[in-house]
C-alpha cells in the first residue's frame, strides 16, 4: 500500500494528467496497477514497487502517438565504459531517475479512463455526464507508445543544457567534456551510470540533475540492470556477475539440485532440425515443456555477462518454434553449467598495454547441418576481459574456411570501428 500511496503522490505532484470530459469522437485507453519486487543482485528483496501503466497497445498510430525511441545503451557501451574506469581508475558512480516518464510532455491528444483507486467527487454540472468522466494525459506515462521518446527527449535537453554531447554511434551515451574534465555517461532508460576523473565534476552533474529531477543518488556503482558490480581499489579491478539471476533461473526450473557439468555442450555435439518433433500429439506433449521461457531468460544472461555460453544459447535459440527433446536436454545441461560455475565473473583491470582492444576471431566451415552454413564467433577483450562477443551464423554458404574466417572478422572489424 505505501508504494501505491507513493505512486498516487507523485502523479498528483507532476500533474501528470488533469480531469475532462470525452469528446465526441474520441476513445479512451485503460490502464492498470504493476506490483514488482525489485531485487538485488543476490536475490534479496530490496524494495517493493508499484506503478500505474497505461494500456497502450490500444493506441492507434498517427492519432495517439507517431515516433517511438527508448534509451537503452547497448551493454557493449556500458561495459566499455567500466572497462575504462578500471584501466584509468575514474569514478564510477549511479543514478536513478524516480518515475523519469512522467517528466515528459505529451505530444498528442490522449485520453485514459479514470484508473483504479480514483473516482470523481462531486456532482455534476449542466451538460456534463458522470459516465464520460477520463483523463486527459499532460505529461508521459509509462505504457504509452510515445512515452520512452518524450522521456529521452526530456533527458536529451537537460544533459545539452549541463554541457554533455550524444555520440553518433549510440544515441544512449554522452560524454561530457571540459579541460581535462570527461565524463562517460551511458543510459538505460532511467538508470544513468557515470564515469568521470574528477569526483568534483560528477558530483556537481548530479546536482545539476537534481536540479531538474527527482533523482536516487545511488553513490558508487553497486549494481545496475540485475548486473553486480564489485570493485576493488586495491588490486584496480572491476568485477561483472549475475548470481542472483542465476539462482532465480535455477529455482525457477527446478535445477537448483542438479548435477553440475563442466561445459555448456557436449564436445562436437551437433542439432539439427531432425530432432524436432513431427506428429501434433509430440509438439503438444513438447509445448507444456517450458523451453521458450528458459531461452529467453538465459539470453538475457549471455548478452550481460556470459560468453561462454553465447555459441550454446545461439544454437538453441534456432529451435524456439518447434524444440525437439534433445534440444531440451541441451538447454538443462547449461542450467547444470551454470551451476557449477555460478561465480564467474568479468573482472576488468589496469593494464599498461598500449594495445587498447584485443580481438580473437574464429569460425567453423559447414558445421550446421541443415543448411551448411558457418557459425563464427569473436571477442572483444578491453582491461584483461571481455568487453564485445558473438556467435552468429554466417548468412551465407562458404567454400572455405578461409573464407569463413574473413567473414567473421569483416564483421569483428566493423564492432570495433563502432566501439572507437
Amino acid at each position: 500500500m505505501e508504494a501505491v500511496l507513493k505512486e498516487i503522490e507523485a502523479h498528483m505532484m507532476n500533474g501528470t494528467w488533469e480531469l475532462a470530459q470525452l469528446p465526441p469522437g474520441k476513445w479512451a485507453i485503460g490502464s492498470r496497477w504493476i506490483f514488482k519486487v525489485k531485487r538485488t543482485p543476490e536475490g534479496l528483496i530490496d524494495k517493493y514497487k508499484a506503478r500505474l501503466v497505461a494500456q497502450g497497445f490500444s493506441q492507434i498510430p498517427g492519432i495517439h502517438y507517431s515516433e517511438v525511441f527508448t534509451s537503452t545503451a547497448r551493454f557493449a557501451a556500458v561495459r566499455t565504459v567500466i572497462a575504462l574506469a578500471a584501466i584509468e581508475d575514474l569514478e564510477l558512480e549511479a543514478v536513478d531517475i524516480s518515475t523519469a516518464f512522467l517528466n515528459g510532455i505529451i505530444d498528442k491528444e490522449v485520453y485514459m479512463r479514470i484508473p483504479d483507486g480514483f473516482e470523481v467527487e462531486g456532482e455534476p454540472r449542466d451538460g456534463e455526464d458522470p459516465k464520460r468522466w477520463v483523463v486527459r494525459l499532460l505529461k508521459g506515462l509509462y505504457g504509452i507508445k510515445q512515452g520512452p521518446r518524450l522521456w529521452a527527449l526530456k533527458l536529451h535537453s537537460v544533459l545539452s543544457t549541463i554541457g554533455f554531447q550524444r555520440i553518433d554511434c549510440d544515441y544512449s551515451v554522452y560524454v561530457y567534456r571540459r579541460g581535462d574534465v570527461k565524463i562517460f555517461m551511458p543510459i538505460h532508460m532511467d538508470d544513468l551510470l557515470l564515469a568521470s576523473n574528477s569526483l568534483p565534476e560528477l558530483r556537481k552533474v548530479k546536482a545539476d540533475l537534481a536540479a531538474h529531477f527527482a533523482i536516487h543518488d545511488q553513490g558508487p556503482v553497486m549494481s545496475m540492470l540485475g548486473i553486480k558490480v564489485k570493485r576493488d581499489r586495491g588490486t584496480h579491478t572491476i568485477s561483472l556477475s549475475q548470481p542472483g539471476y542465476i539462482k532465480s533461473i535455477l529455482d525457477d526450473f527446478n535445477m537448483t539440485d542438479s548435477n553440475p557439468a563442466p561445459t555448456p555442450m557436449e564436445e562436437n555435439a551437433r542439432l539439427s532440425m531432425r530432432m524436432c518433433l513431427d506428429t501434433d500429439e509430440q509438439k503438444a506433449q513438447m509445448a507444456k515443456v517450458p523451453y521458450r521461457e528458459l531461452i529467453g531468460k538465459l539470453i538475457y544472461l549471455a548478452v550481460a555477462t556470459r560468453p561462454d555460453i553465447s555459441y550454446a544459447i545461439g544454437m538453441l535459440c534456432r529451435f524456439v518454434e518447434n524444440p525437439g527433446p534433445e534440444h531440451w536436454g541441451v538447454a538443462k545441461r547449461i542450467l547444470r553449467y551454470l551451476k557449477g560455475t555460478l561465480g564467474l565473473k568479468l573482472v576488468y583491470s589496469h593494464t599498461t598495454s598500449k594495445d587498447r582492444f584485443v580481438t580473437y576471431s574464429d569460425a567453423d566451415l559447414s558445421r550446421n547441418p541443415d543448411n551448411l552454413r558457418s557459425t563464427g564467433g569473436f571477442a572483444i577483450c578491453m582491461g584483461g576481459a571481455t568487453v564485445q562477443w558473438g556467435s552468429r551464423l554466417q548468412p551465407h554458404i562458404l567454400l572455405s574456411s578461409t573464407e569463413s574466417e574473413y567473414t567473421i572478422a569483416s564483421q569483428v572489424t566493423c564492432e570495433i570501428m563502432w566501439m572507437k
